[in-house]
């Protein structure tokens, strides 16, 4: 089978296709015969900074659609030739990716192998940082770092449902304008959120701040909090010191930080993500959310997608296709 992989971490340039063995699935696991594959931003960094790389050669990709090809011992309610979409352990970007059962999905009525290559990632990200532990409540309000972003696209749309005031965070014009289509009330450009997101409070600052860049821009986060306001870390995209915040932050506002990762729960809850991913994947179903892709490129040009979202201009969600 074809598949895209880095020898060395680097450039885009450091993705070549090659040619390898079609995986079989253990006890446990399932193979799926990719139709599209996802891109994101922790596919870049697995290829300039090995992250969550455990050994080179690698096949970056976390998250695939398509049908299953085979299933291992143990598995039930999956079977060969059923449409799925699946959340993996890297290597997505092949024609046949290998999961673990409990991170495949069977696709919701009237949702395409296209619209679920968007979903086993950014759908459960984006409904755990909204209520399970955003924990957002109608008439409160939301600042969400990345607004334009997948993750983005879909939060505003579920606070907006969850009937939030929310207030987004992009770094152009363009994504501004691209944010306040899928439910912001007003989208800041540029570092003064926090002074922008205090003064369209009233100076009361805001309930709820979604942030995966970290460094000073979680600092600048806590700053933006209302009193008994939670923020909620789900990533490190500024690559700066892992954050620390203790007593002298947190008790004169009696405020709150909390962290999720999908890729750590599909670890150590996988059951707790299934369940998870079922919520956030009826939303789309029942037509709450909408994630339009924004860009497709073929599998053979991985590097083309990875030099488009480096570039930080892309908006919603990148795909490779796959096979037809």
């Amino acid at each position: 089978m074809r598949a895209v992989r880095f020898e060395q971490t680097g450039g885009p340039e450091v993705l070549h296709v090659v040619d390898t063995a079609v995986p079989d699935p253990g006890p446990g696991q399932v193979t799926v015969d990719v139709a599209y594959t996802g891109v994101n931003f922790a596919d870049l960094k697995a290829r300039a900074e090995g992250y969550r790389v455990p050994a080179l050669p690698y096949v970056p990709g976390l998250e695939v659609s398509g049908r299953v090809r085979a299933v291992g011992t143990g598995v039930e309610g999956l079977a060969p030739g059923q449409e799925v979409a699946a959340l993996t352990a890297g290597g997505a970007y092949a024609e046949v990716a290998l999961a673990s059962a409990d991170t495949v999905f069977a696709l919701p009525e009237g949702v395409t192998p296209r619209t679920a290559a968007t979903l086993p990632t950014v759908l459960p990200t984006a409904h755990a940082l909204v209520h399970e532990v955003g924990r957002l409540r109608a008439g409160e309000t939301v600042l969400v770092q990345g607004a334009a972003g997948g993750v983005g696209t879909v939060v505003g749309q579920l606070a907006k449902a969850a009937g939030a005031r929310v207030f987004g965070v992009v770094s152009s014009a363009a994504k501004a304008e691209y944010a306040l289509k899928y439910g912001y009330d007003e989208v800041f450009v540029g570092d003064a959120f926090a002074e922008d997101a205090r003064r369209a409070t009233g100076g009361r600052g805001v309930d709820l701040v979604l942030d995966p860049v970290g460094g000073d821009t979680f600092r600048a986060g806590l700053a933006a909090l209302a009193v008994f306001g939670r923020l909620v870390s789900f990533g490190n995209a500024s690559a700066a010191e892992p954050w620390r915040v203790g007593q002298p932050e947190l008790y004169p506002g009696a405020t709150t930080v909390s962290g999720f990762s999908i890729l750590t729960l599909a670890q150590t809850a996988p059951r707790e993500l299934r369940a998870l991913a079922e919520r956030a994947f009826r939303t789309v179903a029942d037509g709450t959310v909408a994630l339009p892709v924004t860009a497709e490129f073929p599998l053979a040009a991985a590097a083309e997608a990875h030099r488009l979202m480096g570039g930080r201009t892309t908006t919603g969600k990148l795909l490779l296709r796959v096979s037809p």
